[in-house]
């Protein structure tokens, strides 16, 4: 090796066969064949790994094809800021804070059991606070991250858990506010 020769130049000529098949895996990869050429198939595909065919270009007004595998979550709808961008975070989660703060109340108010009738006016507060959700995510049309799901999915869920929860704190033992026949039936025959 001459002093003229380059500090890569001598680098691969110490390698040897090594560098030679390390440049041969490359262009394999690369979809090339050992030597340079091309390995080209029936559909135009190249390489040991076939890479997706490329796409047809597209022509003006066209819009692209849906991706086959999802990359993101879309927000659900509805789930845009309840308040300006320069309001301070609690005030663009009102709604969310509104729901969760009534819980917390109903459930502090059943934790320390204040008074005779804590348990049902407790876990009434709770079933309140879901069937306010409902309403709120039914009223407002964006309400930050109450939107959990779709609006109708949401309405559902926290509507129906809201009245279930009340029902049941109403019905609930001993001493019931509210006294449905059937019900009070199912409940013993399946606790039988």
């Amino acid at each position: 090796m001459g002093a003229g020769t380059s500090p890569a130049d001598r680098a691969a000529a110490a390698d040897g066969p090594a560098a030679e098949s390390a440049d041969a895996e490359v262009e394999a990869e690369a979809g090339e064949a050992p030597g340079g050429e091309a390995d080209d198939t029936a559909d135009g595909r190249t390489g040991s790994h076939l890479a997706p065919a490329p796409a047809e270009a597209s022509t003006a007004g066209r819009s692209r094809e849906p991706a086959a595998l999802t990359t993101d979550t879309a927000r659900p709808e509805g789930g845009g800021r309840a308040a300006g961008r320069d309001a301070p975070a609690p005030a663009r989660q009102w709604p969310l804070l509104a729901v969760l703060c009534t819980a917390a109340i109903g459930l502090l108010v059943v934790a320390t059991d204040p008074f005779v009738e804590a348990f049902r006016i407790g876990t009434i507060l709770i079933g309140v606070a879901l069937i306010g959700g409902a309403v709120i995510r039914l009223v407002i049309p964006s309400v930050g991250m109450l939107a959990v799901r779709s609006r109708f999915t949401d309405l559902v869920t926290y509507g129906l858990l809201g009245v279930l929860i009340v029902m049941l704190s109403l019905m609930a033992q001993p001493k019931p506010w509210l006294d449905i026949p059937f019900l009070e039936n199912a409940v013993h025959f399946t606790i039988r």
